[in-house]
């Protein structure tokens, strides 16, 4: 442990080994604890101007004890050893209980390597509010200078800087620092007594440099464009279609109606359609779908999970053969194998569960207008809004913000504000073609399962063949 997390979170080695004693004190197999600071500043851009600002500092330590299958959990927001040792008992009660089925075993991680996949250039807490001002300004009077229709932007420009230390019962401990960026823009536009709006963001794991490189200047052509397309576009007929959908921001469909039937938590618990299918085939071959933590500067990855687990790139599927869940250590030692490194939480006051980080499909064999040519009737999704997902079975209903019909092979006219609705495993069967234009999509994605972490995601092209496409009620 450094001397600066030591100081930043007023502790020591001494506290954290009575914090993890008193934690095992009545009994419990396993104990860690996980340190947080984090720093949140927030500008907001409205009527052509700055004119909202807010900081926060979040601090304090979750402290959790497994006894067999179940885990005790508590946190304090104070580092003060008498309340992290208050915190720490209440989090050992759980040893009262008898073990529920086998009990887990945890062993040490092997020695590893530590890479840094977020190294930054411009720190955050170095950067003055006229600049991120600035960068706001100008994403203003770009926006505006592209089309006359433009009556209003609302930006939104966000940085984060997360300090975490971590400490465990086997002697493990970890610290990071976790950078954060994201830049948001929504854009009214009005042509005549028509009004369309059209959202688009960035994000990355980067300091204030993320801002560089044409990243303002292209998010304001990507939501003009957008918006301006809303206006020669209107709702296709509904029935059952093939559905082309595009690289990039399709890969939220594959993270939430496919990526969640993975986490080995719902697995374990017999949730999941996929519980009983490791080692089975799932869906054609040449088919691979990743959950990576390993990207450079991604808003998904990590150095390290919220348990210590160096993260990794984890083939969820490959060659179309369930390959592996994604694991944190409870569900590694459940299933006798090593963690994944998908231990996340939002935030101290949670403990980690299985979670995804930065999920996509690799690239197939196929060019995208081949594929296009390939259907004779269907339509091409290139933008969804949101969507709902039962999560386990799969089952989804997307709405699509933006695409085209497809007529015998060919783009022709321009559709919105409507829903595709099916069910993942059973789309992931019916994926007969996928392209090699691979695109992620770095937007400003956070997955919510009872607490929410920031993730990325992606695909190539992809045909599904059949799929029901609704209206909007």
């Amino acid at each position: 442990m450094t001397d600066y997390s030591i100081k930043l979170f007023n502790t020591s080695e001494e506290d954290i080994d009575k914090v993890i004693t008193a934690a095992l004190s009545r009994g419990g197999d396993f104990a860690d604890v996980f340190f947080e600071h984090s720093t949140t500043n927030s500008l907001i851009l409205r009527d052509c101007q700055v004119n909202a600002v807010s900081s926060d500092i979040d601090y304090g330590v979750g402290i959790r004890v497994v006894k067999g299958s179940r885990t005790g959990y508590a946190y304090s927001e104070t580092t003060d050893l008498n309340d992290m040792l208050r915190a720490a008992r209440f989090a050992a009660s759980i040893g009262d209980w008898e073990p529920s089925g086998d009990r887990l075993r945890f062993s040490s991680t092997p020695d590893k390597v530590c890479h840094d996949f977020y190294p930054v250039l411009q720190p955050w807490n170095e950067t003055s509010i006229a600049l991120k001002k600035n960068a706001l300004t100008l994403l203003n009077e770009k926006t505006f200078s592209l089309d006359s229709r433009v009556i209003k932007l609302i930006g939104h420009l966000t940085d984060q800087e997360t300090h975490i230390l971590y400490a465990n019962s086997l002697g493990e401990s970890f610290e990071d620092l976790r950078p954060l960026g994201s830049l948001r823009a929504t854009v009214i536009m009005q042509d005549g007594n028509r009004t369309e709006n059209f959202y688009a963001s960035k994000s990355f794991r980067r300091g204030f440099e993320f801002i560089g490189n044409g990243l303002v200047e292209n998010l304001a052509e990507e939501v003009v464009k957008g918006c301006s397309f809303l206006f020669n576009a209107s709702q296709p007929s509904p029935g059952q279609t093939s559905v082309v959908i595009a690289s990039g921001g399709g890969g939220i469909l594959l993270h939430e109606a496919i990526g969640h039937t993975f986490e080995a938590d719902f697995n374990r618990k017999n949730v999941s359609i996929f519980s009983e299918k490791m080692g089975h085939r799932i869906c054609r071959s040449g088919i691979n779908i990743v959950d990576d933590g390993t990207l450079p500067w991604n808003r998904g990855s990590l150095n390290v999970d919220d348990e210590g687990i160096q993260t990794e790139k984890t083939y969820m599927v490959r060659d179309g053969i369930l390959n592996s869940y994604l694991h944190d250590r409870i569900s590694a030692s459940f299933y006798g194998v090593s963690s994944t490194g998908n231990g996340r939480r939002e935030s101290f006051r949670y403990m980690p569960i299985p979670r995804m980080r930065a999920t996509y499909m690799e690239n197939g064999d196929m060019d995208e207008e081949s594929i296009i040519r390939s259907v004779r009737k269907g339509i091409y999704v290139d933008s969804f809004s949101n969507g709902q997902v039962q999560i386990g079975a799969g089952d989804f209903t997307f709405f699509v913000k933006s695409g085209y019909l497809i007529e015998d092979g060919h783009l022709t006219r321009p559709i919105k504000d409507c829903n595709i609705i099916g069910n993942g495993p059973q789309a992931l069967a019916d994926m007969s073609a996928v392209a090699n234009n691979l695109k992620m999509e770095n937007s400003t994605w956070t997955c919510g399962k009872g607490q929410s972490v920031p993730v990325c995601c992606g695909m190539p092209t992809v045909l599904i063949d059949n799929l029901n496409v609704g209206g909007i009620k």
